[in-house]
Order: structure tokens, then C-alpha cells, then sequence
């Protein structure tokens, strides 16, 4: 008999939230049973469209009471670290929404807890379940364009409120302490991580951040983060002010240019030679985060490459850089001293 799991969810504010569960519900292997939510609005959703009747208005009162044998994360950046720790002492695995946590304190925290209680910890991304990203990343790995000099990942949208985010999600996006910054926690994130995967620690950034159309927030709307390594640099941009949407990345090699563009991957190694590149499915049964958390669950097997909790962490020493760059307009060096930053 398939094995079922009492699934619990600390925090409803992150949007993702909702296709998250009815991913969750598509695997067939897990029940809804509790979530941790103080908005009552989102209380009444989560009832109504998920039957789940055990609704709690703290994390440590769901994980108490209700006893989950698997907790997703959907509360803001900084919620989010907290309730991994909670998890953590009690010995109940998680998956997290990207990019891990607020700050890169919360991150080594959260790191720790997870590896001293022996848990699972998987940072969901999704653009880790996108087949154009994956082909490309491998399309990297075996040199199909050379030696990469230079790569650059673009996140950008028009900015949470005008993309329909809700006014939860919108809430703490836009509050520095809740989400870690602004629109350079939120989308250089993306750019970091696959650089990380694909090329390693960089010996430094340099960033540049700023509020250039929406000076409604408190927090940046565009950002760059370079990443500098020896012979090789990598941006990571973001942006909350462009139309439209673009969410897609290039890789300028010795041999060749890679590039994604609306699901589809691209190969030029000549000045008339271009040509597409089949894009590979995902391995069935690996195709959405709920299911490589299973996955990972049940076979022992470690997150893959930007879902492994310690390259998060890395990720997020990337991005505290990438603030510290921006702040004081110098090139800021890897890893970082916290005690005198």
C-alpha cells in the first residue's frame, strides 16, 4: 500500500501557497490536515478549498496539536526560517519556498537546526521545474557552448501589486525585515542559485540597487548582482517595473551562445548557424517540488543542485553581499566576515 502523509502548512501569505497544495493533493500521497495561518480570510480558503478542518493561528500550536509528518513553508522570508526551526525541533522534515530565509543569519540557523535534527530541508524553486531551465543548465555542464565567460539570468515583471499578487503576499514583499529586501531577495535570487549550481562560490560581487519607478515601497524595484570569479562573470538582474514578463537566461561560451526563451532552448555556435534544442522532460515522478520532496523522503536521497538546502545558504551569502555592494558602492569580497560586516 502507497504510503499517505499528514501534511501541515506553516503560513498561508506566500501565494504560492495555493498551487503548491493542489500539487501536493495531485501526488495523492498527502492529506491536508492543518495549517497555521492568522489571517482569517486565508483560515476560510484553506478550509473551504482543502477541507482542512485543523486551522491554528500559530505554527507551534499546529505542529503541537496536529502532529504533521510534513510541513510546507509559505509564510514570509523571515517567518518562514522560524518555523523551520520549530519543525526542526521536532524532528519534521520541510520543504520551503525560495530563497531560503530573510538573511543569511536565518539561513546558517536553519541550516544548522536541519542538519543537528537529521531532517530533510528542500528549498522549492520553481523555475527548477521548468524543463528549458534544467536542459540548459545541463546543455552548460557538458560544454555544448564552450568555456562560459559570461551568463546573465533576467527576472523581471511589472511588480507584485500590478502582477495580481495578493495584498498578504504583497505585504511582505515589500517589507525589508519580512522579506530580507526588495526586488533583489525576491528575484536575483534565481540568478544567484543556478550560478552557484553551475559555477561555484564567486570570489566577489558587485551590485547595483535601486527604487527607479515605484517610489510607493520602501524597498528597491530593480537590482544586479555581478558575480566575479576568475575568468568568468555572471549577472543575476531583477526587476518588479518591466512589461512584460521575462524569465529567462544566456550563457556567452568559448564555442557558442546558449539561451532560454519562453520554454524553448537555443544553441548559436556561428554567425548563420543556430539551431533549437530539444528540451528533455523531467524524470517522471520529479517533476514538481512535492514530488521530489517524496522522492528525497522516502529514497534518502539528497535535494538536487539548487534545492539543496546548503547551496541556499550559499545563496544567500550571494545576495548579502549583493545589498553590502549596492550600499556602499565598492566590490565586496567572498565569503563574508559577519562579525565586521
Amino acid at each position: 500500500m502507497v504510503r499517505r502523509y499528514r501534511l501541515g502548512v506553516a503560513g498561508l501569505v506566500h501565494d504560492h501557497v495555493w498551487n503548491e497544495l493542489d500539487r501536493w493533493q495531485a501526488t495523492g500521497r498527502a492529506e491536508v490536515v492543518a495549517a497555521a495561518e492568522p489571517a482569517v480570510d486565508l483560515q476560510e480558503r484553506v478550509r473551504a478549498d482543502y477541507s482542512c478542518q485543523l486551522v491554528y493561528s500559530s505554527v507551534e500550536e499546529m505542529l503541537d496539536q496536529a502532529q504533521p509528518e510534513i510541513v510546507q513553508v509559505c509564510g514570509s522570508n523571515a517567518a518562514g526560517a522560524e518555523a523551520v526551526l520549530q519543525c526542526a525541533a521536532r524532528g519534521i522534515p520541510v520543504i520551503i519556498e525560495k530563497p531560503l530565509a530573510a538573511t543569511l543569519e536565518q539561513a546558517e540557523a536553519m541550516l544548522e537546526a536541519a542538519t543537528k535534527a537529521g531532517i530533510l530541508l528542500m528549498v522549492n524553486w520553481p523555475n527548477r521545474w521548468r524543463p528549458a531551465t534544467v536542459t540548459a543548465w545541463e546543455l552548460v555542464q557538458q560544454g555544448a557552448a564552450g568555456e562560459i565567460f559570461q551568463a546573465r539570468m533576467r527576472m523581471a515583471h511589472c511588480g507584485p501589486r500590478k502582477f495580481g499578487c495578493s495584498d498578504h503576499f504583497c505585504n511582505w514583499l515589500y517589507d525589508p525585515a519580512e522579506n530580507g529586501g526588495g526586488a533583489l531577495v525576491d528575484y536575483c535570487c534565481y540568478g544567484a542559485a543556478s550560478f552557484r549550481h553551475l559555477f561555484g562560490m564567486p570570489q566577489a560581487v558587485e551590485a547595483i540597487s535601486d527604487n527607479l519607478a515605484t517610489p510607493e515601497i520602501p524597498v528597491e524595484d530593480n537590482a544586479a548582482i555581478t558575480l566575479i570569479y576568475d575568468k568568468r562573470r555572471a549577472v543575476a538582474e531583477a526587476s518588479w517595473t518591466q512589461i512584460p514578463s521575462y524569465h529567462d537566461a544566456v550563457y556567452y561560451g568559448t564555442e557558442g551562445t546558449l539561451w532560454t526563451e519562453e520554454g524553448r532552448v537555443w544553441l548559436a555556435t556561428g554567425e548563420d548557424h543556430r539551431e533549437e534544442i530539444p528540451v528533455q522532460p523531467l524524470p517522471e515522478g520529479r517533476q514538481t517540488g512535492p514530488e521530489m520532496f517524496l522522492a528525497c523522503l522516502e529514497n534518502g536521497e539528497t535535494p538536487p543542485d539548487v534545492c539543496h538546502p546548503a547551496l541556499c545558504r550559499d545563496v544567500q551569502e550571494i545576495l548579502a553581499a549583493g545589498q553590502l555592494a549596492a550600499a556602499r558602492h565598492c566590490r565586496v569580497a567572498l565569503p563574508l566576515n559577519l562579525s565586521t560586516e
